[in-house]
């Protein structure tokens, strides 16, 4: 399944779901790298198995070999690390912030492409996982990596769309099953 049978299989009431997803893909002013590297690794944070299928191919053929493997690396560190500092960020206790974190995250520190489009990956993926302190993490490293706010606010449009069509259909498929 592409974009274009994606689209299709949206329902009657998601309509703006289906032109915002052509939308934020079909007319993206991002780079193809990082354009499918924010649809791979949202696809991918979006738990939704139907998008996933139906992404994959296109970003695949769209992503070098590195690019490809770099997406997929946001999506599951981030996964990690979007749980540990929002759950850090959300306990009262002031003294979670000051104890080691003990967990490895070495592919931010060499993520295998241009760092600054693995932050907006990381920051795609905190944006569908709700991690505020992430997301102003990623988007400070952004800024001063000098990537404009127009570009980072195209990563989590892609983000809120994917992961409404995720949420859409794995619904309708529950209900239908």
């Amino acid at each position: 399944m592409a974009l274009d049978d994606l689209k299709q299989v949206l329902p009657d009431y998601a309509k703006d779901l289906k032109l915002n997803l052509g939308s934020v893909i079909g007319n993206s002013e991002l780079p193809q790298q990082q354009l499918w590297g924010t649809v791979l690794s949202c696809a991918i944070a979006s738990r939704s198995g139907i998008v996933l299928r139906a992404l994959e191919p296109e970003a695949r053929g769209n992503l070098s070999d590195e690019a490809y493997t770099a997406a997929k690396s946001a999506a599951a560190v981030m996964a990690m690390n979007n749980v540990f500092y929002r759950t850090r960020h959300l306990l009262s206790d002031p003294e979670y912030g000051t104890l080691r974190a003990g967990l490895r995250m070495n592919v931010i520190g060499n993520p295998g492409v241009d760092k600054a489009d693995f932050e907006l990956w990381s920051l795609a993926v905190s944006a569908i996982n709700g991690c505020g302190m992430c997301l102003d993490s990623h988007e400070q490293v952004l800024r001063k990596a000098g990537v404009d706010r127009e570009t980072i606010q195209e990563a989590f449009k892609i983000a809120s769309v994917i992961q409404a069509v995720g949420t859409t259909l794995e619904a309708e498929a529950q209900l239908q099953g």
